[in-house]
Order: C-alpha cells, then sequence, then structure tokens
C-alpha cells in the first residue's frame, strides 16, 4: 500500500500503554501511533478522521504536558450517539488512541479486573464539544471541538465533486477529486495541525454524574 507522502509528516503520538507492557506486546508499554494508523483503521482518510486524530492529539497533550498519555487510562465521552453523523468514526480513533472502549471493550484481568478498557468510552454525553477526554488518575479534563470550515477545499473542487459523488466522473475527474479531497486533508494535517481555529480546546471539570458515570 502506497500512501501520500504527507501521511508521514503528520503529528505523531507516543503512549505508554501498562496492558501492553503486561502481556509482552512492548517491553516498556511505549506505542506509537501515526496518521497511516488511523486510517488503516478507518479505511480512508478525510476531514473527519484527520480532524478526530488533531483532536485527541492536542487534547492528550494538554491532559499529559511532558508525560506520555497512558492508554487505558482515560474516560472519553462523546457527545453524539453512535449512529449519528460521523461520531462512529469518530469515536473508532478515539478508541484506538486512548484505549477507552464502549461495551465490546476488553474486560480486564482477573478478579480486580486490572487494564480494563469497557465502558471508558460513553456516546449521548451531556457536553459542549464534540468529545470530552477525562483523567481517571487525576480527574482532570479537556473539552475538544472543531471547525473543519477553517481549512475549507480548494476551489476547484466545486467543479469536480458533484460528478465524482453522483458516480458519473470519468477516470480523470476521478484522480482530481481524490487529489484535491486529500490536498484538504494534507492542510489540516501539516499547515493547521496546531492552528486553535481548527481544533478548539477547553479546560473542563466533569461535573459529579459524569465522574461517577465514569
Amino acid at each position: 500500500m502506497t500512501f501520500p507522502p504527507f501521511f508521514a509528516l503528520a503529528p505523531q503520538l507516543r503512549v505508554r500503554d501498562p496492558l501492553a507492557a503486561f502481556l509482552g506486546a512492548s517491553d516498556d508499554g511505549v506505542l506509537d501511533y501515526r496518521y497511516e494508523d488511523v486510517v488503516r483503521l478507518a479505511g480512508h482518510s478525510c476531514p473527519t478522521v484527520a480532524g478526530a486524530y488533531l483532536m485527541l492529539i492536542a487534547g492528550l497533550s494538554y491532559l499529559y504536558d511532558e508525560e506520555l498519555p497512558e492508554r487505558g487510562g482515560i474516560d472519553v465521552f462523546m457527545r453524539g450517539e453512535p449512529e449519528q453523523g460521523t461520531t462512529g468514526v469518530m469515536a473508532s480513533v478515539a478508541t484506538l488512541l486512548t484505549g477507552a472502549a464502549a461495551e465490546t471493550g476488553f474486560g480486564g484481568v482477573g478478579p480486580a479486573k486490572r487494564f480494563a478498557r469497557r465502558g471508558l468510552l460513553q456516546f449521548g454525553a451531556d457536553i459542549e464539544g464534540v468529545i470530552a477526554l477525562r483523567r481517571r488518575d487525576t480527574g482532570a479534563g479537556v473539552l475538544l471541538d472543531i471547525d473543519t470550515g477553517a481549512v475549507p477545499h480548494a476551489a476547484e473542487m466545486a467543479g469536480v465533486m458533484p460528478a465524482a459523488m453522483g458516480g458519473v466522473a470519468d477516470a480523470a475527474g476521478l484522480e482530481s477529486f481524490g487529489a484535491l479531497w486529500q490536498d484538504r486533508v494534507r492542510r489540516m494535517l501539516i499547515d493547521h495541525a496546531h492552528d486553535p481555529k481548527l481544533v478548539h480546546l477547553y479546560d473542563w471539570l466533569p461535573d459529579a454524574a459524569a465522574a461517577s458515570a465514569a
């Protein structure tokens, strides 16, 4: 598989996963995630996938500062329901990067259910942002939102998108569409990776209901 070259230039995320260390998957439990990984997970590259990736990296960096984020040590709250819009896609990215999962997640090891990930991701949360993250050790939280309109498609897209989306584009039209589509993703990941107009980040103090549900 050959990915566009800019994938390798996108921000990367390094985390520490105690479960990976416990089971010998990684000697030190350190795992590196790249944009290619979320593309393989989703099966495609789009503003939603790129935006979720950037939001998660920004949120984890905010919560952990110079520390390595602890995969499996984070609660994830999604504002939308699983079937609503692109919520499911974003939740999949969140699960990959944080370990937090809904009812299908890992149930834990032994009677104490150590390293459990099941139930750490919740849908339909009463939050202002698209995603909220909460450290399970300190309770610190962060709200994340995104405005993909801050990085619009190139003007040329208007001439090729209707035919491509309608299934009537020829080979040249499809090639142009794909190139323009990924150009927008490239600008998000490379030119605007740290742009506060794209990814909005807010300090968050989870209320008692959210904390107890976690």
